[in-house]
């Protein structure tokens, strides 16, 4: 694949006709992929925004918050496998089309919970509804990944799921303060409102224009011949076809997967890495409220500020990680480094427990923000290692090792809050678990390159 790539920087045009240009139709299916995962990120965060004026008018305490910020987690966990098997089975358009239509009605309905009496009936329902966003959410990432490996050549994919997974950043910077004020002029419920109708749109535009790559209208057959040459599994959503309907889920390769040593180090740095992104998901904006005394709709600006860099970070790291592959680096060293790089930046956040200036706070939790998109590689390194018959489902473990931190990183710091009285010792953890990423990449993962399943 890496020769393929360096013949095709030498030539980057090579049409099968000299009148024929190379189109760039698959910047725009990254560019779908950027929206769609800024929409998932930003009704993932609803409940943090809306949290405080929620737990105040229901009656919730840090416990019980906990929980529920988990709940959205535990089905995105459960989820993963099926989703990745859905997703094998059906293609990524279909799937991805009922999951994002499925999670924003969802979303909506968490707008009425409020009509439900007592706290303890209204947790209930909004876990549950938490939860059901979770399932509705499970092949969303894996379906990033699956199609950033059909339409992109090996030497542009660190760049590609970079500039999707960064969207997680974006989506606080552009969402945080639109909910914030939202929350402060019209009420939580409203939040919810409004993120489920926008989820519906997106949802009907996405069906309209996502194809795979040798159906698209618009790709011309030089594009088609380089991103191929390059790697691209180009057949991987090619329908109707015989090897498609006798597809089915095969244990044998999945206990493969799970006995890699490889895999296994990327699955334990996806967990660490996860666990901070959860915690600027659900406790960062509580954090910036209770521990340094700031408004919602302050947080919703403030907020914003650490992302703007979380995404500025994110698209830098696959620019880098690619730009190492093109200049004769090793896959293994070209994904590697921004990763260490970025959780080494990522501790700095202990630091904040030791500042009291609220403008250091802020730079400090930028720089963290910072280095973690700059070291969240790991759909990169998927794309890179996942076998062609089982792409789905290997993204699926993937983030189900990884999405476990969802469902321990707002639970843990919970107890961590209510046992201490503080953030403190919840940073230190966060801390921690970056440098536990580190070791993993370095010490585990070995030489990065695409399983090869047995038969």
């Amino acid at each position: 694949m890496e020769s393929q790539a360096k013949a095709l920087r030498k030539h980057p045009e090579s049409p099968s006709s000299p009148n024929q240009k190379k189109t760039r139709t698959r910047w725009f299916i990254v560019f779908m992929l950027f929206v769609v995962t800024a929409l998932n990120y930003a009704d993932r965060a609803t409940l943090s925004i809306a949290g405080t004026d929620m737990s105040g008018q229901l009656g919730l305490d840090s416990v019980m918050m906990g929980y529920v910020f988990s709940a959205f987690a535990w089905a995105y966990v459960a989820g993963q496998i099926p989703g990745g098997w859905l997703l094998d089975r059906f293609g990524s358009k279909r799937v991805y089309f009922w999951s994002i239509f499925i999670w924003s009605c969802f979303t909506l309905l968490q707008g009425t919970i409020g009509f439900f009496g007592s706290a303890g009936t209204a947790v209930m329902i909004l876990f549950g509804l938490r939860f059901l966003v979770g399932i509705a959410e499970a092949p969303s990432f894996p379906a990033n990944s699956r199609i950033v490996a059909s339409w992109f050549p090996g030497h542009e994919r660190g760049t590609a799921a970079a500039t999707f997974n960064s969207a997680q950043y974006f989506s606080t910077v552009i969402f945080a303060p639109i909910m914030g004020y939202i929350t402060y002029k019209f009420g939580w419920e409203y939040v919810f409102y409004f993120m489920g109708v926008l989820g519906i749109i997106i949802a009907l535009v996405w069906k309209k224009v996502i194809h795979s790559p040798k159906e698209h209208p618009r790709i011309s057959k030089a594009e088609l011949e380089y991103i191929e040459a390059g790697g691209a599994l180009i057949n991987m959503d090619q329908t109707g076809t015989k090897q498609e309907k006798k597809q089915g889920f095969n244990w044998n390769h999945v206990k493969q997967l799970l006995s890699n040593r490889m895999l296994l180090g990327v699955y334990l740095g996806q967990y660490c890495i996860t666990t901070l992104t959860y915690f600027f998901l659900t406790w960062f904006p509580v954090y910036l409220v209770d521990e340094r005394g700031m408004t919602v709709l302050e947080v919703g600006l403030v907020a914003s500020l650490p992302a703007i860099c979380g995404f500025l970070g994110g698209i830098l790291g696959g620019i880098f990680s690619d730009f190492l592959l093109r200049k004769g680096f090793s896959l293994t060293v070209a994904r590697k480094t921004p990763i260490v790089l970025g959780m080494l930046l990522s501790m700095s956040l202990v630091a904040a427990n030791y500042v009291e200036a609220e403008w250091v706070v802020i730079f400090v939790m930028a720089l963290a923000f910072f280095g973690k998109g700059f070291g969240a590689l790991g759909w990169a390194v998927v794309a890179d290692t996942s076998p062609k018959e089982m792409s789905g489902i290997s993204g699926a473990l993937f983030n189900t090792f990884g999405n476990i931190a969802g469902i321990t990183t707002p639970i843990i710091i919970g107890y961590i809050i209510s046992t201490t009285g503080s953030f403190n010792g919840a940073l230190v953890f966060v801390g921690a678990n970056a440098l536990v990423a580190i070791c993993s990449y370095l010490f585990l993962v070995g030489k990065i390159k695409r399983v090869e399943l047995k038969s």
